[in-house]
């Protein structure tokens, strides 16, 4: 595409080039035109994207887990609109409020799993995580325990890539040259019985096994220094992979028996991926604090919230005759307009059944995946829940040896994939093709996914054979 401006002479993509810092984009080789144009996205409907030079995409990753009622939904922006002609910005300290977020919040508190109370709101996840953090820390000066501070969290976890946010995700490439992780941030094991499991050691004694190693890392930091606990339902950004059998059943007693909070971080699993509303009703979670973004709003406008459960704000509430003010807040917290996205998203979602959606027609893509891949001599694993999985790559499926690292299998099968018209995310550390449509998708859709992904590893499998670069056990 060339297309000008009247103020600079340039196409839109070298303007992109000199002017935008793109996340997880190679600097050096984008800046100097190695890594091709930008890809510029004009619109989009259902599952589908359309960009600047014509061509139509499947998303099979919904942009990041988030655009769960798809693409184009108007009734969405005719909610942004009215919102904005009556007030498009007034902020919610000092107890200021709008009819939306007082709509949205007492919505939000009654269809969360546990016990809530209160919803504080932000932009992403990654400034909702900090809150959360800062919530523990507070929790417990007012409690008088102010050694009880530290936060576990889990490898390969993804909480977000603020400073507090990225120290508590447990991938190392969010952390290097950043001064990552920060104290007090401590790390255990991630719940993937395929790559974690000793030899003979079946689900739940894989479980049983992460909940002893979680109780010795407490015993050995000490109880009272330990005050939360962060986890995703589904590990998300690390590998697309559900917990193990009887994983959260023995996780959740050891956090009660040290009076830890629990941290659910439903990100991308709050509002109908997994086939429930909420992770935690799935996997019988019983949090004290909640994350929500992407979903929440359907990544329509930016919008994050914190969940907090009744007993952490009862003692929030007590602290208010000693240090006065709630002292934490953005100038967006509460924004208006992002109240009233969430409320039409939430309108489209219950009245569609989009978590009824994700169960049924999750359970087609499920096993269509299964069918499809699970013998194919390149995946390892096929794993997922709901309207999320993977595929997992090795070099040899019976010893489970790893693929070299500079083969970038992942990246290639992701890339072929997008030659078919098919987005579907090369995930970090490890290689692993992600799927996480729109909670739209139908049966028929879910074939097509499959099919582009099948042509897609099967031109790589060509590829490598013939590069003699892998061969079949």
């Amino acid at each position: 595409m060339t297309t000008t401006t009247t103020a600079r002479n340039i196409s839109l993509e070298e303007m992109d080039r000199q002017s935008v810092l793109h996340p997880f984009t190679n600097l050096k080789e984008y800046a100097n035109g190695r890594a091709g144009d930008p890809r510029i996205v004009t619109g989009g409907e259902g599952i589908h994207i359309r960009d600047s030079k014509g061509n139509d995409l499947i998303d099979a990753f919904a942009g990041l887990y988030c655009v769960n009622i798809g693409y184009g939904r108007t009734e969405v922006a005719d909610a942004i609109y009215a919102q904005a002609k009556d007030l498009a910005y007034y902020h919610s300290y000092a107890a200021h409020s709008t009819e939306a977020l007082i709509r949205l919040s007492d919505r939000l508190v009654s269809m969360a799993p546990g016990e809530m109370s209160k919803v504080f709101y932000g932009l992403s996840g990654s400034d909702a995580n900090e809150t959360q953090v800062k919530l523990v820390w507070y929790y417990n000066n007012i409690l008088g325990r102010p050694q009880k501070k530290k936060i576990i969290s889990r490898e390969r976890g993804y909480h977000g890539c603020s400073v507090v946010s990225g120290s508590l995700t447990g991938l190392s490439f969010y952390h290097n040259a950043f001064d990552l992780p920060v104290n007090p941030i401590l790390h255990t094991g991630a719940p993937h019985y395929y790559w974690g499991a000793e030899p003979g050691e079946d689900e739940r004694a894989f479980s049983a096994r992460r909940a002893r190693e979680l109780e010795e890392l407490i015993l050995a930091e000490g109880p009272d220094t330990v005050g939360g606990f962060i986890a995703e339902p589904v590990l998300g950004t690390g590998g697309i992979t559900p917990p193990p059998e009887g994983y959260w059943e023995a996780i959740q007693p050891i956090l009660r028996k040290y009076d830890i909070l629990l941290i659910a971080d439903e990100v991308v699993t709050g509002f109908g991926r997994t086939g429930a509303s909420f992770g935690c009703f799935k996997y019988g979670i019983e949090p004290d604090l909640i994350t929500v973004a992407k979903g929440l709003t359907s990544a329509y406008v930016p919008m994050s919230a914190s969940i907090i459960g009744r007993r952490v704000c009862d003692v929030l509430e007590q602290a208010s005759d000693t240090l006065g003010a709630f002292s934490h807040g953005y100038t967006y917290s509460g924004h208006p307009l992002g109240a009233a996205a969430a409320l039409a998203v939430l309108d489209i979602v219950e009245r569609e059944d989009l978590p009824g959606n994700a169960e049924r027609t999750g359970a087609y893509f499920q096993k269509r995946l299964h069918e499809t891949f699970a013998d194919h001599p390149l995946v390892g694993e096929v794993r997922g829940v709901g309207l999320m999985a993977a595929l997992e790559f090795v070099a040899d499926k019976d010893s489970k040896e790893r693929l070299d690292p500079s083969l970038k299998v992942g990246a290639r099968v992701s890339a072929a994939a997008l030659a078919n018209g098919l987005i579907a995310r090369a995930m970090p550390h490890g290689d692993i093709l992600g799927f996480s449509p729109p909670l739209v998708v139908t049966k028929d859709e879910v074939d097509e996914i499959v099919d582009r992904a099948r042509r897609a590893l099967d031109t790589v499998t060509d590829e490598l054979v013939r590069e003699r670069l892998w061969q079949a056990a």
